[in-house]
């Protein structure tokens, strides 16, 4: 497989495709075609062009979706195939790349004037177009996507926002066109819109199209301040600025120069380099040459055996501490609070106490959750430990730590007694109750999972002995939509195969959403805790299905609660509603994952005394993985 795109492309210069359009009109195709309709009716023809600048060289190729969003497609009279053309253009190039080569799905800007004076395209309507876009890519298997040739920094900022809600285990590359000197056409300079893509979520920034080599080469000096910060830089120039020769467009720049001044940015920061208008698959097989970019290694699954470790220790994954602590034969019951925003753990502490008391069988802490701070759940989760006995599982995420803190995390984490952690990526700090906090993400949720699962056989990150295993219980984050399941169970089952023996779900509202879940899960070998939020109100029920990604609340639901008034009356259906979902999927789940709605702990108690008062034992999984052991 693939190593991850944001670990490798922090010690490594990658080397990206060059034009499609250009290049495709070069090839004979009719000027005034639209390209991106072409991955529907002519897909061969865009396969043949990725496999070329695969054979050029390319290590990432974009798929042809440049501008396959409802505005640009509706000239064509196609835009209600968004979602079927970007999928499409997604699958040929995931196709063409096999296994070395990462796929990023290209998202160009919508074409409308984003100060949007006319008031029949709203701003809305702009971030549903991404929205489709980005879901039809995710679906088709991309491994990044690019967000390419904005000049506003508002639209780019937008699309960014919509691409870490829509396909948040996707790294984003931001890239704008600055013709003036290293500044937008509106006037803003490029480390200010490098540091607002970063702040937004993408994960590297840079530079594409634009005038000319030598303007791009003194943007990237603008940037270059950021590659300092540990961020990497992306640039894909123009080929010369272009001239008017008979009926064709002719650029200028030949490949020896663009790979010399490509040198040049590498030198500044620039870790994905690549070709834009004009540039063809000889500018890449240049730039490989010159530049002498290694092909990328394709990581095998087995992790090397350190030479003061035994080798059969390393064999099969562990199930570790949490889910070899569970007691046969009955329903396991996860129960989550929050670590408390101030220094006063006392209420939390209190209420592990009493969920201990009924039955659960673990504390589930969040980390910072939505970037706004709270006390350290490590921490608070050893005082879990101490005073009640229960297992605790911290929530880790790629947001906070570098690669080095978060080993030493997890190493102490161990030494504390935790032995149960849930690998997340994070949610994006751009919404942060703290100034000037930005993310790190060195690794996101499959990295830490890959990380977890070596600490577990022995060894750190470097193949180094840690001279005893951990005993980690991994866990996976999995968002189940029943709209469009395919992409996130395709990530659970790569997220298993890297380690993960535990999944816990997004909130989900219906037993038909749960039974569905748990058939499409059932060939893969994890226990599966289909998360349970009890709602408090209509009001709190509204925010979770129109504010919160991934989070649908039946509209039935929500009618029902809409019908009284007083907020009691609404939390009082609200809960003999989950008093009933949980008894309905009770016989065929895994375990319970009961989420506290506002730290209020008392409103979940009453579930888990349910549940053990009842004697559900579940799908007996959980005893089979027991059995194992």
């Amino acid at each position: 497989m693939k190593p991850d795109f944001i670990e490798y492309i922090q010690n490594h210069v990658v080397l990206g495709d060059g034009a499609l359009g250009s290049y495709l009109f070069e090839r004979g195709v009719e000027r005034g075609r639209n390209l991106d309709l072409m991955n529907i009716q002519s897909p061969d023809t865009i396969l043949n062009a990725h496999e070329e600048y695969i054979r050029a060289g390319s290590q990432l190729i974009e798929t042809n979706t440049f501008g396959a969003n409802r505005f640009k497609l509706r000239e064509a009279g196609v835009e209600e195939q968004v979602w079927e053309i970007n999928r499409a253009g997604a699958e040929i190039a995931v196709k063409a790349a096999g296994h070395q080569v990462y796929v990023a799905g290209s998202v160009g800007p919508s074409g409308i004037n984003f100060s949007n004076d006319d008031q029949e395209i709203t701003s809305d309507d702009i971030r549903e177009s991404f929205s489709d876009q980005i879901r039809g890519l995710a679906e088709g298997g991309v491994d990044v996507l690019i967000i390419e040739t904005f000049s506003s920094l508002d639209e780019v900022l937008l699309a960014i926002e919509v691409a870490r809600s829509e396909a948040p285990e996707l790294p984003v590359i931001g890239q704008m066109v600055f013709p003036a000197h290293g500044m937008t056409v509106q006037g803003d300079e490029a480390l200010v819109c490098g540091r607002a893509m970063i702040q937004a979520g993408a994960s590297v920034v840079g530079t594409n199209c634009g005038r000319g080599i030598d303007r791009m080469v003194a943007t990237i000096s603008n940037l270059s301040g950021l590659a300092g910060e540990g961020v990497p830089l992306s640039a894909f120039p123009n080929a010369g600025m272009p001239e008017l020769v008979g009926h064709r467009m002719i650029y200028p720049a030949q490949p020896g120069y663009m790979a010399t001044r490509a040198r040049e940015m590498i030198r500044k920061g620039v870790h994905l380099i690549g070709g834009c208008c004009g540039t063809a698959p000889a500018h890449i097989q240049e730039f490989r040459s010159a530049l002498k970019i290694k092909p990328v290694r394709v990581q095998v699954q087995e992790v090397p055996v350190a030479e003061d470790v035994q080798e059969e220790s390393f064999a099969e994954p562990q199930n570790g501490g949490f889910l070899e602590s569970l007691q046969p034969g009955r329903l396991p019951i996860i129960a989550e609070l929050d670590p408390p925003t101030h220094l006063d753990a006392e209420p939390v502490l209190a209420g592990a106490e009493q969920l201990a008391k009924v039955g659960v069988d673990a504390i589930s802490l969040g980390e910072n959750p939505l970037a706004i701070l709270r006390a350290g759940n490590l921490g608070v989760a050893s005082l879990i430990r101490q005073r009640t006995g229960l297992q605790t599982i911290i929530h880790q995420t790629g947001r906070d730590l570098n690669g080095l803190g978060l080993q030493s995390r997890m190493m102490e984490a161990h030494l504390l007694g935790i032995e149960a952690v849930l690998a997340v990526s994070g949610d994006s700090a751009a919404g942060t109750d703290q100034p000037g906090v930005s993310g790190i993400f060195d690794l996101r949720s499959s990295g830490l999972i890959r990380m977890l699962d070596s600490m577990n056989r022995g060894m750190n990150m470097a193949g180094r002995s840690l001279k005893e295993q951990t005993n980690f219980s991994i866990g996976a984050a999995f968002s189940f939509p029943p709209t469009s399941p395919d992409l996130q169970i395709r990530r659970l089952e790569k997220k298993a195969a890297l380690g993960a023996r535990y999944a816990m779900t997004q909130p989900l509202f219906s037993v038909d959403a749960v039974e569905q879940m748990m058939e499409r899960v059932e060939n893969i070998d994890i226990l599966i805790f289909p998360g349970i939020f009890p709602l408090i109100s209509s009001r709190n029920a509204e925010f979770l299905h129109n504010e919160v990604p991934g989070i649908y609340v039946p509209e039935e639901l929500r009618k029902q609660l809409a019908r009284f008034d007083e907020v009691a009356d609404q939390r009082k259906v609200a809960l003999e509603y989950t008093s009933e979902l949980v008894e309905g999927i009770s016989s065929f789940i895994d375990g319970l994952y009961l989420i506290s709605p506002l730290n209020k702990w008392d409103i979940i108690l009453d579930f888990v005394v349910q549940a053990r008062q009842a004697g559900w034992k579940g799908s007996g999984r959980a005893d089979k993985l027991a059995s194992t052991r």
